[in-house]
């Protein structure tokens, strides 16, 4: 986002903070990667450069998905690979859904 977006649209964190009415620490923060981009975030940043809180959403997910899976990588590598029949991860999914 600071690489992007803030040159994107000509400004600096303490004016994006301003538009967003957060905090500029707040802000710092995420842009760091010490925060997390809330829902609450992602709908501000979608009013505020016209993408959508989805994106902003799945993008924080990707994040701490990478994140754990680097932290966690020597737990996962003793962890048995089993696979689930297809049949039963679509009989999961209906029921989820239900």
């Amino acid at each position: 986002m600071r690489e992007h977006v803030l040159p994107g649209l000509n400004l600096s964190v303490s004016q994006a903070a301003r538009d967003l009415v957060v905090t500029r620490q707040t802000l710092h923060r995420i842009l760091a990667g010490n925060a997390a981009i809330t829902t609450e975030m992602a709908l501000r940043l979608e009013k505020f450069c016209g993408v959508s809180s989805q994106f902003w959403l799945d993008r924080q997910h990707q994040y701490e998905l990478q994140r754990t899976k680097s932290d966690l990588a020597s737990v996962l590598s003793r962890i048995p690979s089993r696979q689930l029949v297809d049949t039963v991860v679509r009989k999961m999914g209906a029921s989820d859904a239900e």
